[in-house]
């Protein structure tokens, strides 16, 4: 599932390409025609994400909400301009599983083209942005032809947006929006204030629930998936089964704040980086290879980069949980 980084990265590319334009929106598949029908030819006037779910606002008052879920993914094909924020990092759009070597002290593809350029600069292409993103073949035409089950197709003169499997894909107003908001935890990209991390501390401290559980619910912080839900704990030196109440209200504090760390670290790059201060071919090994950025994540059975334990995978809370029993004890 995709995680917050990933959401927040999309929504970007949102108001880069689409906010100040107006919008054709259809449903390919026919079960969305309703909810396309109300927001239909408006202009789209923002679009923010909230940990995993994204809001995109319509000048007819009404908001498009989407969870993209396990399966969901928007597919962006057209003169597709980079986020700033991105594009000033140096971000890939397609990372994840990607191969990169060194060429003039830049990191680029198995091409030798650095991803910020190629995808960035404004051409008829394609990319798929969900927990993996990846560039297709170039578009011989514009719009291209639906393909797949495409729940809800966003359109601009210039960028089209397919959006396939979501597990909620629906139309709200201002209130439906503000109550779902008001329902979940709070998300350091767009609030990180000491009265946001007040709150998270202070729900964590008067839980029993372990805290392994608590970083993954979405009502006590916004955007904590599986992956950096393992990769914070080991970071915090905190075994995933203490109840809430019982971590230290400093360690609770440094987790927030590690989480808005890694989570600005994930926007900008794409990648869920979780090893600090990796230099020269060690950092371009960790951007091109899951293996190679994770501390305990996908590691099981395999020593402890720290003590040498093997690292324990188990399952916990309906996911699977990674941890090291000595670095964590």
């Amino acid at each position: 599932m995709p995680e917050g980084h990933s959401v927040h990265r999309i929504t970007r590319q949102f108001a880069r390409n689409f906010v100040g334009h107006r919008v054709a929106v259809s449903s390919p598949q026919g079960r969305f025609a309703e909810g396309a029908s109300m927001i239909d030819g408006h202009v789209m006037t923002d679009a923010k994400a909230v940990g995993k779910q994204m809001y995109l606002e319509f000048d007819n008052g009404l908001w498009l909400r989407v969870h993209l879920g396990i399966y969901g993914a928007w597919d962006f094909a057209g003169e597709i301009q980079m986020d700033a924020t991105i594009a000033s990092a140096n971000g890939r759009m397609g990372q994840t599983n990607q191969t990169g070597t060194i060429l003039d002290g830049a990191i680029h593809d198995r091409d030798g083209e650095n991803s910020l350029h190629s995808i960035g600069a404004p051409r008829r292409t394609r990319v798929r942005m969900a927990e993996t993103e990846k560039e297709s073949d170039a578009l011989l035409s514009f719009p291209p032809e639906p393909i797949g089950q495409v729940r809800v197709r966003l359109l601009t003169d210039t960028v089209c947006a397919d959006l396939r499997g979501p597990t909620a894909c629906e139309v709200l107003d201002p209130a439906q929006v503000d109550a779902l908001i008001a329902k979940l935890g709070p998300d350091p990209l767009l609030d990180d204030s000491q009265a946001a991390e007040d709150r998270f501390t202070a729900v964590v401290r008067k839980k029993p629930t372990p805290i392994g559980l608590l970083l993954m619910d979405q009502n006590v912080i916004a955007g904590i998936g599986n992956v950096y839900r393992a990769e914070m704990l080991f970071r915090a030196g905190l075994n995933p089964h203490t109840p809430g109440k019982l971590v230290p209200d400093d360690t609770v504090r440094a987790l927030w704040r590690d989480w808005a760390h890694l989570l600005k670290i994930g926007v900008e790059t794409g990648q869920m980086m979780t090893m600090d201060n990796l230099e020269g071919e060690d950092y371009v090994n960790a951007m091109a290879n899951r293996a190679d950025r994770h501390w305990v994540y996908k590691r099981e059975g395999l020593p402890c980069r720290i003590c040498g334990t093997h690292i324990t995978l188990e399952d916990f809370g309906a996911r699977k949980l990674y941890w090291c029993p000595s670095c964590q004890s």
